[in-house]
């Protein structure tokens, strides 16, 4: 699952994943978030911070304080915070990557997501 409001970071993460025969769910804001994670029920989820309705932190600490989604392993990108400074309420992301970001390292962490 990817939530990201630019619509073409959205598309070329998409493209991406479904290039390696993921299938993909994306979102463009965080309305109705854990509903649609409940529907869909994600390996990983990719989600930005800044979102035009809500700050994806908010989200990221919803999804991990319900017991029925603090399992699936978040990636947190974003243009503004960096992996020192990105958290909310002490509730950090199973990893961070940075904007603009490296296809090869954006799939790589997401094997390792997947993986652990």
């Amino acid at each position: 699952m990817v939530i990201e409001d630019n619509h073409a970071i959205l598309d070329v993460i998409t493209l991406i994943l479904e290039s390696e025969a993921f299938n993909v769910a994306g979102l463009n804001k965080g309305a109705d978030f854990i509903e649609h994670v409940s529907e869909f029920n994600p390996d990983v989820i990719i989600m930005d911070i800044m979102l035009p309705d809500i700050d994806g932190r908010v989200l990221l600490k919803e999804l991990k304080e319900k017991d029925s989604t603090s399992h699936i392993p978040v990636l947190m990108i974003s243009a503004r915070y960096n992996a020192t400074n990105y958290t909310l309420d002490g509730v950090s992301a199973d990893d961070f990557m940075a904007k603009p970001f490296n296809i090869d390292e954006l799939m790589d962490k997401i094997y390792a997501l997947l993986k652990a």
